[in-house]
């Protein structure tokens, strides 16, 4: 078995990893990914956000409480800037594009998009297709974080993500879905970090690939959302 983790980087403030594919977030079975960094790392660890169990990638851990509602007050204000990486062996009804809808819980643990928008999950897309290659490659802005949310996305677009058996794609070695960027500020310093996905057939196919403008996601011209006002 793969590491569960890899130490991205270590502030006094918080660690970034970069999570291996199938490794839960929460302790079920066994310990989670908070625990097993912590034991590794050998100091308390605090989570301030998460992904799914199928998702790898980077993600922040607060080193304490006070860090802790430091950054969760950044994720709540929609601060901190998350890029993913996606592929999907389907056509999407559109080549980039935002996608917006609220969400609702449906069979099997899966969730769906709805038309309405009184409290949305918005991501903003681009994607790219290669001659040589089956699959299309996505990147994805998020500016909410509901549960799901990409792997909903997509398959409203008609595109699930490769191996996302949930919501009716097809089986692969992993479910390509990769946490690829992220960027924020906090005390007056910015930080940001880029990690290409190191597992899945797929995503090394891809990245044999001319990429040099998702390099740097944070530059690309991403559209500006704002959010509603709330209704007094």
């Amino acid at each position: 078995m793969s590491m569960p983790f890899t130490l991205v980087d270590q502030q006094a403030d918080f660690v970034v990893l970069s999570k291996a594919a199938g490794v839960s977030f929460h302790s079920e079975d066994g310990p989670g990914l908070v625990v097993l960094a912590a034991q590794q790392l050998g100091f308390a660890l605090y989570p301030v956000h998460r992904l799914d169990k199928v998702t790898s990638g980077l993600i922040i851990l607060a080193r304490s409480s006070e860090a802790a509602a430091a950054l969760s007050r950044l994720f709540s204000k929609h601060a901190i800037e998350k890029y993913y990486l996606a592929l999907s062996l389907s056509k999407p009804s559109k080549k980039q594009g935002w996608v917006k809808g609220d969400m609702q819980a449906a069979r099997r643990g899966s969730w769906k998009l709805l038309p309405s928008l009184q409290q949305p999950a918005v991501s903003y897309f681009v994607s790219q297709g290669f001659t040589e290659l089956p699959f299309r490659a996505f990147l994805i802005k998020p500016f909410t974080g509901k549960t799901h949310q990409i792997r909903v996305a997509l398959k409203s677009l008609g595109a699930a993500i490769l191996g996302d058996t949930l919501y009716g794609a097809a089986r692969a070695d992993r479910v390509y879905l990769h946490a690829f960027a992220l960027r924020f500020c906090l005390n007056g310093k910015v930080y940001q970090y880029l990690q290409w996905p190191a597992e899945g057939s797929c995503f090394q196919q891809l990245l044999q690939q001319p990429l040099s403008a998702w390099a740097e996601p944070w530059q690309l011209d991403w559209p500006v959302y704002k959010q509603p006002e709330a209704v007094k």
